[in-house]
């Protein structure tokens, strides 16, 4: 029952609805250009009992002409239909787009299944496939239902023939869907499975290509390729057996029912005359001909039903995000409040009860070793990922609840790995946003990288390739501090930021550390380099999630200093066994 509601209060369900207007008038143009497909039938007719009898030349041309206005108003409501469509396929995408490309984004940092391109290629299949066949043979039922009463009107025996012809194509179609679906189902998971790992590849050509790992990435891939392109070719193998049975029925369905016809016309039980042998087999033909288009495309069908369903689930698990109260600009005070934190969706934690307050423009330099929690508090600090209990706030307000759109302009970060967005230097540096060339060199000079971009043929209009391809590590990173210093935000987080420094690359990020500091800028460093010590006020030491220490620098500096110092001498008096010289 719960999930029956889900579905139909879900987010595609109701764009759907919203369509409407655009499937009524589409389904009235359907009714009309599916009625003058009679037209060739009522020719046929009246070239029969009017011209042959007459021999009139100007009922002939006057038929003619009438019949070939039919057909081009026929054409004309195809058209309109199909605009119709197109438009409704636009206004989807109006209504849902930014909510897909939204939710994508929202799914990679909850770590949940879904935060990658896919949604996007789900989204582009429902939305094409409201111009598709079988979405225009299901508009065109109605009118099968007409054409049914008029064969019932010809003959009831011929009615029900037509009615049992349908109830045939429609266990044809029964029995094409229960065999078909589990193979196209696996088959769709195994291509997207295989595009998965290719893409994920393709991000670590390096390291595959250096080690000589390509072989046997190679041979995983095929391997993937192959379980696809068999399952794909199982469902179109049976697909192609129940089409060909489907074709074969509408066809004799044809034959057989002007066969009828005459039958029941020499037992002078067929209504309207000989003519009404045609008539009724054209019929019969129209009636079972969005069936036959439904079979015919039922892997279309198929494959949107799953996207729906992906798609479906994926916003169902990823809420939009509630508007916020929009709140004053930040000045820079981080408090963290008995913080405990893991990754999300994950039920062990990560931060167990961290707790520190940073008053506006100090530098916090967080130190700990390898696994101790550093960049899980790095996103808890820039609001990626939300708390298990406790809080982290920014002049009073809950960080993770803040509009990111409204806060992110006043806060800057720098992951532990750095990645560039294609496009140009000037672009990235600015977080794509609008280019404000002071702004720009300003941050670009603060980390001693003015002066390389200036060497470069197009200066900051350099393309920095795909993930910054077109740039070394060292200069990757100062591109993101760039980015995290640029338009001199209140809070900075810096994650392992002089990881690919060499000296001068540090000298230049203590340079800026110290510039942004002065302009009342707050910076949390996590860091296993001591030469960003210089510049930190306060020092917090993590070891697996717990602050082990917090104050002054020099304060826990010294600290550490005499822990490690009393921890070697009791080594040393463990080593000698406490004996002491005869």
């Amino acid at each position: 029952m719960s999930s029956r509601k889900i579905n139909s209060d879900s987010e595609l369900r109701q764009a759907v609805i919203e369509l409407r207007p655009y499937f009524v008038r589409s389904a009235w143009f359907s009714v009309f250009s599916c009625l003058l497909i009679l037209a060739p039938s009522a020719y046929m007719l009246e070239v029969y009992e009017r011209v042959v009898n007459s021999r009139s030349h100007t009922t002939l041309m006057m038929l003619t002409l009438v019949v070939l206005g039919a057909f081009v108003l026929m054409e004309v409501l195809e058209w309109a239909r199909s605009e119709i469509l197109h438009g409704a396929g636009l206004e989807l995408d109006k209504q849902m787009r930014d909510r897909v490309f939204d939710v994508i984004f929202q799914a990679n940092l909850k770590k949940i299944a879904g935060g990658s391109a896919q949604p996007l290629n789900d989204f582009r299949t429902i939305r094409d496939f409201l111009g598709s066949p079988p979405l225009l043979a299901l508009m065109e039922a109605p009118v099968s239902l007409v054409f049914l009463g008029l064969m019932f009107a010809i003959s009831p025996v011929l009615g029900w023939s037509a009615v049992v012809g349908s109830i045939v194509q429609v266990f044809v179609g029964w029995l094409n869907e229960r065999s078909t679906q589990p193979p196209l189902v696996a088959a769709n998971r195994s291509a997207i499975a295989a595009q998965q790992y290719a893409d994920g590849s393709l991000r670590n050509a390096q390291v595959i290509e250096s080690m000589g790992m390509l072989r046997d990435i190679h041979r995983r891939w095929m391997a993937k390729q192959k379980e696809f392109l068999g399952l794909q070719a199982m469902a179109s193998d049976k697909a192609g057996g129940y089409q060909a049975a489907t074709k074969f029925l509408q066809v004799t369905m044809g034959s057989l029912l002007l066969g009828l016809g005459a039958w029941l016309l020499l037992r002078n039980q067929l209504n309207g005359g000989g003519g009404m042998m045609i008539v009724g087999s054209v019929l019969g033909g129209r009636v079972l001909a969005p069936l036959v288009q439904i079979v015919t495309q039922w892997r279309s069908v198929v494959n949107v039903r799953d996207a729906w369903q992906r798609l479906d689930t994926l916003l169902t698990a990823v809420p939009p995000r509630p508007r916020a109260m929009p709140l004053p600009p930040p000045r820079g005070l981080l408090q963290v409040e008995s913080l405990v934190a893991g990754a999300p969706n994950g039920n062990q934690a990560i931060i167990k009860n961290v707790a520190f307050t940073l008053p506006i423009g100090e530098v916090l330099a967080v130190v700990g070793p390898s696994a101790a929690g550093k960049t899980t508090l790095a996103r808890l600090l820039v609001g990626l990922w939300p708390a298990m209990g406790g809080k982290v706030r920014l002049d009073g307000a809950d960080i993770f609840t803040w509009d990111k759109t409204e806060l992110g302009p006043h806060i800057g970060y720098l992951p532990q790995g750095v990645e560039l967005l294609e496009g140009t230097l000037a672009e990235n540096i600015a977080r794509f946003g609008e280019l404000e060339p002071a702004k720009i060199k300003a941050a670009a000079t603060a980390v001693g990288l003015h002066e390389f971009i200036m060497s470069l043929p197009q200066g900051y209009d350099s393309a920095v390739g795909r993930e910054g391809a077109m740039l070394s590590g060292g200069q990757r990173q100062r591109v993101a501090l760039a980015r995290a210093i640029y338009g001199d935000p209140v809070l900075v987080v810096l994650d392992e930021p002089n990881s690919s420094l060499d000296e001068a690359g540090d000298a230049a990020l203590a340079a800026a550390i110290l510039e942004q500091k002065s302009r009342g800028t707050t910076f949390v460093i996590m860091t296993h380099r001591t030469s960003v010590l210089a510049v930190a006020d306060k020092m917090l030491v993590l070891r697996d999630g717990v602050m082990q220490a917090f104050g002054q620098r020099d304060e826990v500096l010294a600290a550490l200093k005499q822990a490690s110092e009393k921890a070697a001498t009791q080594s040393r008096q463990a080593s000698s066994g406490g004996l002491t010289p005869a």
